[in-house]
């Protein structure tokens, strides 16, 4: 069963359509946001700590488990489709053999 693991870069918004339309589609089951182990703190000793426009979009993870190679096909179209409409980011980690 392959498992996908995709970066969304936008808001709130975007991440919870992404993830219904995820759910929607036929075969899978299992979608769930994940959280992010690294921790991203500004340098306090940088010149450009807390300024405002440092901030960007959030970054959510996302994992898919699909049945098949098919199905996980389908997912990325579906997800860099919705993302195109939603002037969102996704990428995808690829699988190390």
């Amino acid at each position: 069963m392959p498992t996908l693991r995709m970066r969304v870069t936008g808001g709130e918004g975007d991440v919870r359509a992404m993830m219904n339309l995820l759910q929607s589609l036929d075969g899978i089951e299992h979608v769930e946001e994940v959280g992010d182990l690294m921790p991203h703190m500004d340098d306090a000793d940088s010149s450009s700590a807390g300024l405002s426009d440092i901030a960007g979009p959030d970054v959510h993870e996302i994992e898919i488990d699909a049945p098949n190679d098919s199905t996980a096909r389908r997912v990325r179209e579906a997800a860099e489709a919705l993302a195109f409409d939603l002037d969102a980011l996704v990428e995808f980690e690829e699988e190390e053999d």
